[in-house]
C-alpha cells in the first residue's frame, strides 16, 4: 500500500504514541557548562524528552497531530488530546523556550530540529477546532522563537550543507518554507528562498554519489524538491533539465535504486530506510512538476522505494521511534 489509510494513521499513532513519552534511551544534543547543567531528558525539555532524541519527539508529535487532523475518529485520538494538554503547556513551552534562550543552545538542533520544530507548528495552524486553537497557541512562542534563530542565522549562512543527515540545509528550508507559508512569515519565506537561489541555482550535472552508509536523506533530490517549491514552473522546469539532464535514461542509476539496509539493530544503518522514504517523498513532489514520461519514472522511482520501506517503519527501536513521519511525508504527497 503507497497511498496513506485509516489502518495505516492508527498504526502510525500507536507507534508514536509509544515513543513520544519514552524517555530512555535517549541521546542528548546537550552542552555540560557545569555541575549545574547535569540534567535528564525531562528535566531538560518538558515537552520533547523522548523519542531517543529532542528532533525525533519533536517530529513524532507531527506525526501524532497529523493524523488526528486527518483521521479525528481513530482510536488514538482521545490519547493524543489527552497527552497533549498534559505536555503542552505554558510552563513546559516556557522552559523549553528557556534553554534556548542559553549561551550554550545556540547551536542547538541547528537546523534539523529547527525545521521539524516549525513543521510541527505549522501543523497545529490547520487544527479548525478548539483543541488545535489551544496547542498552536500554546507553542506559538516556541515557534517564534526557532523562526527567528532561522532569520538570524540564514544570512549567516556562507555555504550549503549538502549531507544526507541532519545537517542538511535543503530539508530544512523545505521545511521552513511550509512553516513560514502557514503562518504567512513572509520575511522567513523571502529568506529561505533567497537562499535556495544562492545555494543551488546554478547547480547542473549532478552526478549523485550516494548513498552514503548512514544517510536518510538524498542529497540529490532534496535539492531538487526544494527548488521546485522555490521556482515558478517554468523555471523549475528549465532547473531541473540542467540539473538531472539524463533522467528519462535512468541516470544516475543510484537515485532509483532502494538502498539495502544490512542491520536495523544499528541506529545509523536504519538510517537508510529513511532515506528510501524521503527518497519516495521526493520523487512524488518532483513528479507533481514534470509532464512528459519523466513523471511516471519519477512516480515509479517513489513506489519502489516505499514498496521496500514501508514494512520496515515499526519492529526496531532504532527505526521505529523517527521512521513513521518519513513515512507520513511520502503518503501525504501522493494526495
Amino acid at each position: 500500500m503507497t497511498r496513506l489509510t485509516t489502518e495505516t494513521a492508527s498504526l502510525y499513532a500507536r507507534t508514536a504514541l509509544g515513543h513520544v513519552t519514552r524517555e530512555y534511551p535517549n541521546k542528548l544534543d546537550h552542552v555540560i557548562t557545569g555541575p549545574e547543567a547535569v540534567k535528564g531528558p525531562r528535566a531538560l525539555h518538558p515537552i520533547f524528552f523522548g523519542s531517543f532524541d529532542w528532533h525525533s519527539c519533536v517530529h513524532g508529535w507531527w506525526t501524532l497531530f497529523t493524523v488526528l487532523r486527518l483521521y479525528p475518529e481513530i482510536p488514538e485520538a482521545e490519547a493524543i488530546r489527552k497527552l497533549a494538554d498534559e505536555l503542552f503547556t505554558d510552563r513546559n513551552v516556557e522552559a523549553e523556550v528557556a534553554y534556548l534562550a542559553e549561551p550554550s543552545s545556540r547551536g542547538f538542533e541547528r537546523p534539523y530540529g529547527w525545521a521539524w520544530l516549525l513543521m510541527l507548528a505549522g501543523e497545529l495552524t490547520r487544527h479548525d477546532n478548539a483543541d488545535g486553537l489551544r496547542w498552536s497557541a500554546r507553542l506559538k512562542p516556541l515557534a517564534d522563537a526557532f523562526a527567528d534563530r532561522f532569520k538570524a542565522f540564514l544570512p549567516l549562512a556562507t555555504y550549503p550543507v549538502r549531507v544526507g543527515t541532519h545537517y542538511n540545509t535543503a530539508f530544512a528550508l523545505t521545511l521552513a518554507l511550509d512553516y513560514a507559508a502557514a503562518e504567512k512569515d513572509a520575511e522567513l519565506a523571502e529568506l529561505c528562498k533567497g537562499k535556495a537561489r544562492d545555494w543551488h541555482l546554478a547547480d547542473a550535472g549532478c552526478q549523485a554519489w550516494e548513498p552514503s552508509q548512514d544517510e536518510f536523506l538524498s542529497p540529490a533530490l532534496m535539492e531538487a524538491e526544494l527548488m521546485r517549491r522555490v521556482l515558478a514552473p517554468a523555471e523549475f522546469a528549465g532547473w531541473f533539465d540542467a540539473f538531472l539532464p539524463n533522467l528519462a535514461q535512468l541516470s544516475p542509476a543510484t537515485l532509483f535504486a532502494p538502498a539495502s539496509v544490512s542491520d536495523r539493530s544499528d541506529g545509523k544503518i536504519a538510517h537508510l530506510d529513511g532515506l528510501n522514504l524521503s527518497r519516495a517523498w521526493c520523487w512524488r513532489g518532483i513528479a507533481s512538476a514534470l509532464t512528459d514520461g519523466r513523471k511516471d519514472i519519477a512516480l515509479k522511482a517513489a513506489d519502489d522505494h516505499l514498496t521496500v520501506a514501508l514494512p520496515q517503519v515499526t519492529g526496531d527501536y532504532m527505526g521505529e521511534h523517527w521512521l513513521a513521519s518519513f513515512a507520513l511525508l511520502a503518503l501525504l504527497a501522493a494526495a
